[in-house]
């Protein structure tokens, strides 16, 4: 079965496309708990990434700050065009027919994620209208995956664990992979076979901070600390990253979830400012060796620093083997050897090594995700997000074969 994922992540690089082939477990499935089933067969057919022109980035964005209603209304159907656009481009590309495919996950543009609390249900909400994919490709679009475990009582995050599992287990020992995208989050992975529950959380901030910081320092001529050549010539701000992990979030166990609500600009410009304060002078942008680099390499300590408490905490217990590095931020060099430092002497690789191309992985999980709703195999996983039990994700938007005449 030819399934298609699309993912459009915190961190705004474009949209990413991941054709899967996947065939079906054998022997056949029979229980309800997929961590007791056997595993489908799959193949990544093909990946490719369609940036964000300028424009359509800076509309995301101020469409996400502002929160007016219009505003997210017409980014809505907007990124459901812009999906729908880059999908026909990508089979275009590897010349896949759009009626060869049996169904395309589509996971949206995150605009807000609230995770529950007491008393109250979380909430996670998504632009990119699925009607409006379906009808310009013709597709079956699974979509609105987070819902159904927020109902559920669930963080509705993460949800690739489950994906992950089926990618990334291995028979000789249990791994860990490790997400650098905007946010950051792990998934600790039993050895392939044993049936030990997942854990899998957002350890905190992956790249949306450092990207921030990067774009203004350049003036938006960059988006990200290319090679990490900012942060390697800055100094780390200790009591900056001390105050960042006194925040509650820091301590609390998983299941837990957080976004941009937390760590994003607001944050950002907050922490810029102690930087700025401790420097005794003003960050000017477009001036890049001007506190810039202490900025960076700050929030790069940070990120590490948070992502190696969560494994002594949380993962380290429960015995890893190795560790995985994938999403945008595994590329930065002066991020890799922070959090290779904190997580020694576990080694710690590129995601490479495990036959994907590490900004695949998220693309590649919706794709599975949307063969789970076809085929009526629950995907969540209730360790992870918190949910009350076992749930089939996702909501079918017919595409042209189901629309009628």
């Amino acid at each position: 079965m030819k399934v298609l994922g699309i993912m459009s992540g915190t961190s705004l690089d474009g949209i990413d496309l991941a054709l899967l082939e996947v065939g079906n477990p054998s022997p056949p499935q029979s229980s309800p708990d997929p961590r007791l089933l056997q595993p489908p067969t799959w193949e990544l057919s093909a990946f490719r990434t369609k940036p964000y022109s300028p424009d359509r980035r800076t509309r995301i964005q101020e469409t996400m700050a502002s929160g007016a209603s219009r505003d997210l209304a017409l980014l809505h159907t907007s990124l459901g065009e812009w999906f729908a656009e880059a999908t026909l481009e990508f089979l275009s590309e590897i010349g896949v027919p759009s009626d060869s495919i049996a169904a395309l996950g589509s996971h949206g543009q995150t605009v807000w994620h609230e995770p529950p609390r007491t008393g109250a249900r979380g909430s996670s909400f998504q632009l990119g209208c699925p009607a409006t994919l379906a009808e310009r490709t013709g597709i079956d679009v699974v979509s609105d995956f987070r819902s159904r475990d927020l109902a559920a009582g669930g963080h509705g995050a993460p949800l690739v664990p489950w994906a992950d599992r089926v990618f990334f287990s291995s028979p000789e020992g249990p791994r860990a992979i490790q997400n650098l995208g905007g946010m950051a989050n792990v998934t600790w992975l039993p050895r392939a076979g044993d049936a030990t529950p997942i854990l899998a959380f957002d350890t905190g901030p992956g790249v949306a901070l450092l990207d921030t910081a990067a774009g203004l320092a350049t003036d938006g001529r960059k988006r990200f600390d290319e090679d990490g050549e900012l942060s390697a010539k800055g100094q780390v701000h200790e009591g900056v990253v001390q105050r960042v992990l006194a925040h509650p979030f820091f301590r609390q166990a998983p299941p837990r979830s957080t976004g941009r609500e937390l760590f994003g600009t607001s944050m950002a410009n907050d922490l810029m400012a102690e930087v700025a304060r401790d420097l005794g002078s003003e960050l000017v942008p477009g001036r890049p060796s001007q506190g810039w680099p202490d900025v960076l390499a700050t929030l790069t300590a940070l990120t590490a620093r948070s992502i190696g408490d969560a494994y002594r905490r949380w993962v380290i217990p429960r015995g890893v083997d190795e560790v995985f590095l994938m999403g945008g931020g595994s590329r930065n060099p002066a991020l890799f050897r922070a959090i290779e430092e904190e997580l020694s002497p576990i080694p710690l690789r590129f995601g490479e090594a495990l036959g994907m191309d590490p900004d695949a992985r998220e693309a590649a999980a919706f794709a599975l995700l949307a063969w789970a709703h076809v085929t009526g195999v629950p995907a969540n996983v209730p360790e992870a997000t918190g949910s009350q039990g076992l749930r089939v994700l996702g909501s079918w938007t017919p595409g042209r074969r189901g629309a009628g005449p």
